[in-house]
C-alpha cells in the first residue's frame, strides 16, 4: 500500500483525487495549514466530500500528520498548554474526516532533559485522551533523527512513551527511514535492517507498526540531522527500499513517500519502488 504525503490546497476533498493522480494507494495530509497554531472550524459538509472522493478515487487509507509547531513535551507551561490544545484539535478533525491513525512526532524537551521530556510527552497524550473521550483515533509516535533536543529517536524512547501512556491500545509508531537511519538504525544492508527490526520487535513490538514514511536520507548513517532525499538518490540507496519492499509484514500497513520533490516526483519513485518487489 504505497502512497505519499499530498497537498490539501484548494480543500481537502481535494486531496483523494490528487493522491490518485500520482499512483497513489494510500496517502498523508495535514488536516490545516502545518504552520499556524489557529484554523477555521473543519466544515463539515467538506469532510463528507473528503470520504466520498476516499472511496471514488479508491484511497486505501489516509494517514494525518500534525502541525510541526506542536511540542507535547515543552517545559514551557504557555506553549505546552498551546502545543496540547492544538493536538486535541488535530485529534478532532482526524474523527471527522474517518482517519484512524493521527501521526505526530513526540516533542523536544528544550533543555529539561530526556526523562523529563519524555514524561511530560506521555502527560500530555493522557490528557488529550481524557479529553477527547473515544479510542476512535490512534496515537502514532514518529520515530525522530534526533535533532538538538528532540525526543523519539531510540525504540526505548518510544517504548517508554507507551509505557507511560493510560490507554496502550491505541497507540502506535511510525517508522521513518530517513529519520531511523539519521538516529543510527541501518536498514540498508540486509543484515542491518533484519537486525533494526529484531530490536523493534524485542523492545515495541510488531503489532504497534502502523505506518511508515519511506524516504531516502541526505546524510549518513547516525548524523542525527533530518534531512529526506528523493528514493534511490540517497545513502539508503535501491538496495535498501528493496528490504522494504519485499517484506510481508508491512502489506497491510501505509507506506507514503515524504520526499523533496512532492507529488511531481510520486509517480516516478512509486514505479521505482513498486519495480523493486520481487515476482
Amino acid at each position: 500500500m504505497l502512497g505519499g504525503h499530498v497537498s490539501i490546497s484548494g480543500g481537502l476533498d481535494k486531496a483523494p483525487e490528487r493522491a490518485r493522480q500520482a499512483t497513489c494507494d494510500c496517502m498523508q495530509i495535514f488536516s490545516k495549514n502545518q504552520m499556524q497554531w489557529k484554523a477555521k472550524p473543519l466544515d463539515l459538509e467538506e469532510a463528507e466530500r473528503f470520504k466520498e472522493n476516499s472511496k471514488r478515487f479508491s484511497i486505501k487509507e489516509t494517514v494525518i500528520h500534525d502541525s510541526y509547531l506542536i511540542n507535547l513535551g515543552s517545559p514551557d507551561k504557555r506553549l505546552l498548554r498551546q502545543s496540547r490544545e492544538a493536538f486535541l484539535d488535530e485529534m478532532a478533525r482526524a474523527k471527522h474526516l474517518g482517519v484512524r491513525n493521527l501521526i505526530f512526532h513526540p516533542g523536544a524537551h528544550m533543555g529539561a532533559g530526556e526523562q523529563a521530556g519524555l514524561k511530560k510527552i506521555a502527560e500530555s497524550l493522557n490528557w488529550a485522551r481524557t479529553e477527547f473521550g473515544s479510542g476512535d483515533v490512534a496515537f502514532v509516535i514518529e520515530i525522530t533523527a534526533g535533532q538538538g533536543t528532540v525526543l523519539g529517536h531510540s525504540f526505548e524512547q518510544i517504548e517508554k512513551i507507551i509505557t507511560l501512556l493510560n490507554d496502550q491500545k491505541n497507540v502506535g509508531v511510525c517508522f521513518d527511514t530517513a529519520h531511523a537511519y539519521a538516529a543510527g538504525y541501518d536498514v540498508k544492508t540486509r543484515k542491518g535492517y533484519e537486525r533494526t527490526f529484531q530490536t523493534f520487535e524485542d523492545v515495541i513490538g510488531l503489532e504497534h507498526m502502523k505506518a511508515m514514511h519511506i524516504n531516502d536520507s541526505k546524510v549518513k548513517q547516525g548524523s542525527r540531522i533530518d534531512r529526506h532525499e528523493q528514493i534511490g538518490k540517497g545513502f539508503i540507496g535501491l538496495d535498501g527500499f528493496r528490504n522494504f519492499m519485499n517484506d510481508k509484514r508491512w502489506e497491510s500497513i501505509p507506506l507514503v513517500l515524504e520526499t523533496p520533490q512532492g507529488e511531481k516526483g510520486y509517480r516516478s519513485e512509486l514505479k521505482t519502488l513498486r519495480a523493486l518487489r520481487r515476482k
